[in-house]
């Protein structure tokens, strides 16, 4: 089963930690140094935090997958669409080894396609494959998309 990815940045980590353990009942499956990330069973979700000044920001978004081959699918499709691709990778970032691939969205939101293949203790960005310049999801890679309304009050029928 694929499962969607969202990786926020977040000013505070042990506020966001305690705030989305309690909002999708699930504790981190995986807590590191400025990170964690959890596996959440319903709705299927991998969410990843990233501590840092640009809080209140998507990192990135992404498709997390079983295996390395729905990832070379992927990105055979999204090539065969016209969608420039960073081309497949083994990658060491985010505290994870994978196999994935990267695209940008017309406004520049980055999504990565990727299954995890181990476990890592880095955080940095390392390229196992061929493709030199790939991006990755740690925090100094990323260009933060702002979430809502950026110093302004919601109104008050708490509606997108």
């Amino acid at each position: 089963m694929s499962r969607l990815q969202l990786a926020l940045n977040v000013s505070d980590l042990d506020a966001a930690v305690d705030f989305y353990s309690k909002l999708f009942a699930t504790e981190p499956a995986k807590r590191k140094p400025g990170y964690a990330n959890f596996a959440i069973a319903n709705p299927p979700l991998k969410l990843v935090l990233f501590e840092g000044p640009e809080g209140g920001t998507i990192n990135h978004l992404g498709v997390e997958t079983e295996t390395a081959e729905e990832v070379v699918a992927a990105e055979a499709r999204l090539t065969g669409t016209g969608v420039e691709t960073t081309g497949v990778d083994d990658t060491v970032c985010c505290y994870a080894e994978k196999v994935e691939t990267w695209v940008s969205d017309p406004d520049g939101a980055r999504w990565e396609w990727y299954v995890k293949t181990a476990d890592s203790d880095q955080l940095s960005n390392t390229v196992v494959g061929e493709h030199a310049g790939s991006v990755c999801c740690s925090p100094a890679a990323a260009e933060p998309v702002t979430l809502g309304r950026a110093g302004t009050a919601a109104d008050s029928s708490g509606c997108c």
